[in-house]
């Protein structure tokens, strides 16, 4: 099991859903999962899963997986020409923590380009085309930002910590779905923040629980 370095988020590190999800399809439990990152998830580097915990090659522990218990709720849908007029307003493209993550770094032409912007009730919405190929990993990660940048703000960046989710069904590759996010609880450095997607029929994809954690601010990785 490895993270490859084009999915990553943070510079040098997996991003969080995406790497949840390579975690959770590896583990290969029923139901809801949930997986706390413990540390960065390391790319190019040989993972491992045993008893649910994720360990790397000198045997750290990066993660854990464990039954979630109760799925997550919905977000409610957004219809897409709404998602496309917030998106625009994406503040990710004036100022963003990592702008090369895999899921909403503007710098990412190669990237899921999800991004998130909001709406009047402090939602999130955004337009995503699935790429192609498609896995369960595709829906973790499209499940993951889009809730953190309901918290997200210039100055204050937060990463994900940890995330419950539930696949109910896969887009095909190049369908245009709309993703919704809501902060769900903000207590000092911690948000737990709910997530959704939707597909080109309104049909309910995915949806997660987050819970996110404020860092120091960093100089942007530029290329």
């Amino acid at each position: 099991m490895i993270i490859e370095s084009r999915f990553n988020g943070p510079p040098g590190s997996g991003n969080g859903g995406w790497s949840a999800g390579i975690f959770a399809a590896n583990h290969g439990a029923d139901g809801p999962v949930e997986v706390t990152l413990r540390r960065p998830p390391p790319l190019d580097t040989p993972l491992t899963v045993v008893d649910g915990d994720v360990l790397d090659p000198d045997g750290r522990l990066v993660a854990q997986v464990r039954p979630a218990g109760d799925p997550p709720p919905a977000v409610p849908p957004v219809d897409p020409a709404t998602a496309a007029v917030v998106s625009a307003a994406y503040p990710g493209l004036r100022d963003h923590p990592f702008p090369g993550c895999y899921v909403c770094g503007p710098e990412r032409t190669d990237g899921l380009r999800i991004f998130p912007g909001r709406l009047p009730d402090g939602r999130t919405a955004a337009p995503f085309r699935a790429p192609d190929p498609v896995v369960p990993a595709t829906v973790w990660a499209a499940l993951d930002c889009p809730g953190g940048w309901a918290v997200l703000a210039p100055g204050r960046p937060y990463v994900l910590g940890r995330i419950a989710a539930v696949v109910d069904g896969l887009p095909a590759p190049g369908d245009d779905c709309v993703v919704t996010g809501a902060a769900v609880e903000v207590v000092g450095r911690r948000a737990v923040v709910d997530t959704s997607l939707y597909g080109p029929t309104g049909a309910l994809l995915g949806r997660a629980r987050a819970t996110w954690v404020a860092v120091s601010p960093q100089p942007a990785s530029r290329p």
